[in-house]
């Protein structure tokens, strides 16, 4: 694996008392906490913004009204580096190329992974490569890009190492709507698959609304939904993140599916995991490992679990899971 130095901001006083966020209605909470923590806009970083941070009054998930930071990113990060994703040939090493997430575990996508892939998933349709030169088939154009990416892909790109550039989204923005101080849901909101009901309750519910991104690096790039990996593979076509955990679509711009502790984070005086962003219900979110590198063993259902310190916060996923949280434990912005 390979690793890039990124830039720690000074770690922010969190301990103290804050109030509920302005709300028509504060009855549905099920759970008091005795510190919860407001967003901290400025940590921020003003380069991977495409305005200021401004307050506006939303509507919540619970038909509440709140102040919420209306956010609007370029999406682009600049605390670190983006790509290589497709390396160009099976004699390059792990430096030309990103990485794979595949049954919990990172694979560095090097020339050797490319050339093994019919080893790798026992299928002997997969010959990504000239067998006579070495050279990897992959995108090279934003319309290859596009064409490839498409979850309908043809066989025409059957066996093709997907790589879309960051020039292809530079003009692209995004906005966001965060809680101002989160907000306890009366029932936490569940991450499903589209049309399996992901309402208050989980399966069984009104199908769901959740938003699929899960939250903010600081740097602006959205922590997204896990990769539909499945119906990547399926078309044999390979689309390798960065060693970031991110790639590029042409709608949603660069994007995170896993954290791998290359955008900025704060660093915890106590030993507790660095923070790294905020989910889109305005609770903190924390790699998944502590100082020492222990797992967190009394994370709830949505990967989440209270502090005296940071309150109420989530631990992200090990990168190898293709996965950031399993829910949201505040009312959202719709």
């Amino acid at each position: 694996m390979k690793y890039f130095q990124f830039p720690v901001l000074a770690l922010f006083a969190l301990i103290g008392v804050f109030s509920s966020c302005s709300s028509d209605d504060d009855s549905t909470d099920v759970v008091s906490d005795l510190v919860t923590i407001p967003v901290n806009s400025s940590l921020f970083l003003a380069d991977g913004l495409a305005e200021p941070i401004t307050i506006v009054s939303r509507t919540l998930s619970d038909g509440t009204t709140a102040d919420c930071y209306k956010i609007v990113v370029k999406g682009i990060p600049t605390d670190h580096t983006m790509g290589p994703w497709c390396p160009t040939n099976i004699s390059d090493d792990a430096s030309a190329g990103g990485i794979w997430l595949e049954n919990g575990n990172v694979y560095d996508v090097d020339g050797a992974f490319v050339q093994n892939l019919a080893t790798f998933y026992n299928d002997n349709t997969w010959m990504m490569y000239n067998s006579s030169t070495g050279a990897i088939t992959k995108t090279s154009t934003q319309q290859e890009c596009e064409e490839a990416a498409n979850p309908n892909v043809g066989v025409a790109y059957q066996n093709f190492c997907v790589e879309c550039l960051p020039s292809y989204v530079a003009n692209l923005t995004h906005t966001y709507y965060i809680p101002v101080t989160p907000k306890v849901a009366s029932t936490p909101y569940v991450f499903l698959t589209a049309g399996a009901g992901g309402g208050p309750g989980g399966p069984g519910g009104p199908v769901s609304t959740v938003p699929s991104s899960r939250g903010l690096a600081f740097n602006g790039v959205v922590f997204d939904a896990p990769a539909p990996t499945d119906n990547i593979l399926a078309a044999y076509t390979l689309a390798p993140f960065d060693d970031a955990g991110g790639h590029i679509n042409l709608a949603a711009g660069y994007h995170y599916h896993a954290a791998t502790g290359f955008s900025t984070k704060i660093v915890q005086t106590d030993g507790h995991s660095a923070m790294i962003g905020y989910a889109l219900d305005g609770y903190g979110m924390f790699e998944n490992k502590d100082a020492n590198g222990n797992e967190y063993t009394d994370l709830d259902t949505s990967r989440g679990h209270y502090d005296s310190v940071r309150g109420y916060h989530y631990h992200v996923d090990k990168a190898g899971n293709n996965n950031f949280i399993n829910g949201l434990r505040g009312e959202y912005a719709q």
